[in-house]
């Protein structure tokens, strides 16, 4: 009889388990739903380093950040940091524990940041000479006055690293040093050996122009969701995931679930592009592949890299899929006679700024270029 109610004690604890699983599953998303609402009552927050607005045109803002109390001294910089309009540039201050700019700050870096604002109807015709050209140009102005300082340094994000190296180009005179990160210099270079390629830089080189101009709605812009459903788009598994199981196994985690909640609200504030930004972007950068070819031109004036003539940082992530390696590594070839350093960071586009072996690398990387410039 002990054998057969053994036996039966087994079955039943296998039948079992899926009904066992189901409520464990249920336990938790009901622990999920509290935490998330416990975040929503107390505002979950991000950029909220202290700085200060210290000059204004329009709906481009640029800020410099209070020095750090323990590191009064601004001994290095002025930095200025440049992001793209694709993602609002509160994600290298994502948080006190994920912030580049805190670490800059705590090594003595004079620290700016330009916000690019929202761009509206008003703003459909600016285009890269309008944002790389003069507003980068007029911030990089009032930055050097702020900080009575003859040179800047500037660092590029992703779309913003564009922005810079094409002023970098064009202005030499101006830069003490450049770093770029997750940059698209080279748009063709994946194309070369199958493994390096990415997704998105096989989409945007086939997108005929009359469908660019169909992306342009009829307010003269790109929509900002249209962007974040393209995206997430890229790794729907991953995607899914993230919403799931990952945010599930985070639920008993205050600080981890935190962190999560800052950098969905970092990406879902997409500002919408302008259309003829957005059209220089998708054809003139990614389809004709006119930086890498020498014929890109800001105000009429042709952007030849070569012309950078001041010590270069290079940052690029290694999983990234979305601006991958061989894209941004495609500016060695094009300099000539400057110190130049690349900088693998093993994460993915984001990661490089949000996570903490991203920041170990790219914090010091960036505090070394600048002691050096100095």
């Amino acid at each position: 009889m002990s054998g057969a109610g053994g036996d039966w004690t087994r079955a039943f604890r296998e039948s079992a388990r899926p009904a066992c699983a189901v409520i464990e599953a249920t336990r938790r998303m009901i622990a999920l739903m509290d935490k998330l609402g416990e975040a929503q009552r107390r505002r979950v927050e991000i950029a909220e380093t202290p700085k200060d607005t210290v000059w204004q045109e329009g709906k481009v803002t640029l800020s410099r950040y209070r020095a750090d109390p323990a590191v009064p001294e601004r001994r290095l910089g002025p930095l200025l940091i440049v992001h793209g309009l694709v993602g609002r540039q509160s994600m290298t201050d994502l948080e006190p524990r994920r912030s580049l700019v805190r670490r800059l700050l705590a090594a003595g870096v004079d620290t700016y940041v330009l916000d690019w604002g929202n761009p509206t109807r008003a703003d459909r015709y600016c285009d890269m000479t309008d944002y790389a050209d003069h507003q980068l140009g007029d911030a990089l102005e009032v930055a050097l006055e702020t900080s009575d300082r003859s040179r800047a340094a500037l660092l590029g994000i992703c779309q913003g690293g564009v922005f810079a190296a094409a002023h970098a180009a064009l202005y030499p005179e101006r830069l003490a040093a450049l770093a770029l990160a997750v940059t698209p210099i080279d748009c063709h270079a994946d194309a070369a050996t199958v493994p390096g390629r990415g997704q998105l830089n096989l989409w945007l080189r086939s997108l005929p122009e009359d469908l660019v101009d169909r992306l342009i709605d009829d307010s003269g812009m790109v929509p900002g969701a249209l962007a974040a459903a393209v995206f997430n788009g890229l790794t729907p598994g991953r995607t899914a995931a993230k919403y799931t199981a990952d945010l599930m196994e985070i639920a008993g985690d205050p600080d981890a679930l935190d962190t999560f909640l800052r950098m969905e609200k970092w990406l879902s504030d997409r500002p919408d592009q302008p259309g003829a930004l957005a059209r220089e972007w998708l054809v003139g950068l990614y389809r004709e592949n006119r930086l890498a070819r020498g014929r890109l031109a800001l105000d009429g004036r042709p952007v030849r890299l070569e012309n950078i003539s001041c010590p270069v940082l290079n940052i690029y992530a290694r999983d990234d899929h979305i601006v991958p390696p061989p894209c941004s590594k495609a500016l060695k070839e094009h300099l000539q006679n400057v110190t130049y350093r690349e900088l693998e960071v093993p994460t993915g586009h984001i990661g490089a700024f949000v996570s903490p072996k991203g920041l170990d690398l790219v914090a010091p990387a960036m505090t070394e270029l600048l002691a050096q410039a100095a």
